[in-house]
């Protein structure tokens, strides 16, 4: 609770209260006069002094009410301080509870923000680590790319010189081609002998037919696999025939072969991990091989 009074209403009755002071000052000059300038009538003499005690009664009486009036003033002013320091008391009592809450807040956020501190250092910690490792990662994976590069360049030495031979090859099988020979292909796929020369025969040829150490010379030097040639004893043991049933004049054979082993192998293979000459072998028609068809 506040109290208020009306300041200016107190400074205008101060005022008054000064004016008539000087008016009883006044009074009281004009007094000693009629004491001094007329002793030769009493009657004016006497009523001087009468209305002088009057009005010295009355600004006895004013001064009076001054004095209570200030006194009062001076009570209302020690009540309304003491309420003001009521009042702010109980606000800082009242603010006492919140200081504390926020000083708390403001403890608990700090330490929040300690622990994220913390964590975020470990995360960097753990980021510097994994920036370390891709790092090495980074460094092997180029050595690698640069192992790769330097074997894919080998690789494509090797492909250069593969194709040289490819074409030397063709060169050759043109040649081959022009003294009376058909065209070759060579399969990607294993098959067993029947259906080598079924795929052959679909595709307008059969399976070869070496007549001529030329031949195989030619034959041997571009296969890699052991491939099925157009030569068996199926029909008869013994009796080897080739695929347009002409009668085997020249064999090349490997040492010890054809052996018949089992008395189940009837379908012939040439081998180019043999020599040249002697790279023919007898296996059972069922194997699969790749084949050399020839048109």
């Amino acid at each position: 609770m506040y109290l208020s009074f009306n300041h200016s209403s107190s400074v205008n009755t101060c005022c008054q209260t000064y004016e008539r002071t000087m008016e009883l000052e006044t009074i009281y000059e004009n007094i000693r006069n009629c004491d001094i300038t007329d002793t030769s009538r009493p009657r004016i003499q006497s009523y001087c002094q009468n209305e002088g005690k009057a009005r010295k009664q009355r600004g006895s009486r004013c001064l009076m009410l001054i004095t209570v009036g200030l006194g009062l003033i001076c009570v209302l002013l020690v009540v309304f301080i003491i309420l003001q320091h009521i009042t702010i008391t109980r606000e800082r009592q009242l603010l006492k509870p919140s200081c504390k809450n926020i000083f708390q807040l403001f403890n608990e956020t700090t330490n929040s923000l300690q622990e994220d501190y913390t964590d975020l250092m470990i995360k960097k910690d753990q980021l510097q680590n994994s920036f370390s490792s891709l790092s090495q990662k980074k460094l092997e994976l180029e050595t690698t790319v640069n192992g790769l590069t330097a074997e894919k360049d080998q690789l494509q030495r090797s492909i250069d010189s593969l194709s040289q031979k490819k074409l030397e090859l063709e060169t050759e099988l043109r040649m081959l081609s022009g003294r009376g020979n058909g065209k070759f292909f060579y399969s990607y796929e294993l098959k067993s002998w029947s259906d080598s020369r079924h795929y052959c025969r679909d595709h307008g040829g059969d399976l070869v037919i070496i007549n001529s150490e030329e031949k195989q010379r030619l034959i041997s030097s571009f296969i890699k696999e052991r491939v099925w040639i157009g030569l068996s004893d199926i029909q008869q043991e013994g009796n080897m025939k080739w695929v347009d049933n002409s009668p085997l004049k020249q064999g090349f054979w490997d040492r010890n072969e054809p052996n018949d082993a089992n008395g189940a192998e009837d379908c012939i293979e040439l081998n180019p991990a043999k020599s040249v000459l002697n790279n023919w072998n007898d296996i059972r028609c069922s194997d699969k091989r790749k084949w050399i068809c020839e048109n």
